[in-house]
């Protein structure tokens, strides 16, 4: 064996043991049904979906029901659905996919999709109207459903919507999905999810260890990474302006002033096509308000959900 033939032997198996290193798979979904399912209840069949759901509050209060955002869960959530729950009832899921949520049987993650299940939802619970509260991608979904079908939308809460083009997604066309994010399917250390969540957050301090491990438990549930990136790829955005002109529920937009994924400044666009919307924004927080900053955002939607 000549030198470079026991080169080039040893590269290969140096990558062998690197990619061993660094492969993630996936975690057993009893394992994680253990650590961050309340109660059995709480996995729903609704028509074609298994569905992790949360229902808190009167049965006969008004109901607000909250869409998470790409990536994350109704855990999301926590810290506006316990303070909510007093006077409303609370309706969070895992959308397909995500979280505990079984990936769709039919890899369909598009938007028209996804309002079909929220709509199957509210008529398995026997919620005629809701409140609608959506962050980032699900905010999308929440404008759109408030837009398509004003007999069940209440009020609604955008917090950093998602909609308008930017880079790698533009109107009419597939999202650009870069191929080291496809890659995240087999790799996913915590360390780089956490390097990925890190913009998300104004506060370094926020994202903790325990923060990042729910994260990345989650992302890990069987399916769920596949889920994710068929979301992305199945993502065609079109101009939402028109139907942003037809919503006519009240509309309250919700923003971090230091937000380095959807910049404070779309909110413009959204207070120019929703009539009547307006915006609150919170200095020195970032992506994820509902989180970094859960009372000071929590002060501003249970005053307009009131």
């Amino acid at each position: 064996m000549n030198w470079k033939t026991a080169w080039l032997l040893a590269a290969l198996g140096s990558v062998v043991l690197l990619l061993f290193w660094l492969w993630t798979p996936d975690k057993p979904r009893s394992e994680l049904e253990a650590r961050y399912l309340a109660a059995p209840g709480d996995m729903l069949q609704v028509g074609p979906w298994r569905l992790h759901v949360r229902d808190s509050g009167p049965r006969d209060a008004p109901a607000v029901l909250m869409l998470h955002g790409f990536g994350a869960s109704l855990h999301t959530w926590e810290a506006w659905a316990q303070a909510l729950s007093a006077t409303h009832r609370v309706i969070r899921l895992d959308l397909p996919g995500s979280g505990l949520s079984e990936p769709d049987s039919a890899n369909d993650y598009t938007d028209a999709r996804s309002l079909q299940l929220v709509l199957a939802l509210m008529d398995q619970l026997g919620v005629s109207r809701a409140s609608i509260v959506g962050h980032s991608i699900g905010g999308r979904i929440a404008w759109t459903l408030a837009a398509r079908h004003p007999e069940r939308t209440e009020r609604l809460v955008l917090v950093a919507p998602d909609g308008f083009a930017s880079p790698g997604f533009e109107y009419g066309q597939v999202a650009k999905v870069p191929a080291v994010l496809g890659a995240m399917r087999y790799v996913m250390p915590k360390a780089v999810l956490r390097m990925n969540l890190a913009p998300a957050y104004a506060d370094p301090e926020f994202l903790t260890d325990e923060l990042t491990t729910r994260y990345h438990d989650l992302m890990l549930a069987p399916g769920a990474r596949d889920a994710m990136f068929k979301r992305l790829e199945q993502t065609v955005l079109t101009n939402p302006v028109p139907l942003l002109n037809t919503i006519t529920a009240p509309t309250l937009l919700l923003w971090g002033a230091a937000d380095a994924m959807i910049p404070v400044t779309n909110a413009q666009d959204y207070l120019g096509a929703v009539k009547g919307s307006r915006l609150v924004t919170l200095p020195g927080v970032g992506h994820l308000p509902h989180e970094e900053a859960a009372q000071a955002s929590l002060q501003a939607v249970a005053d307009f959900l009131r």
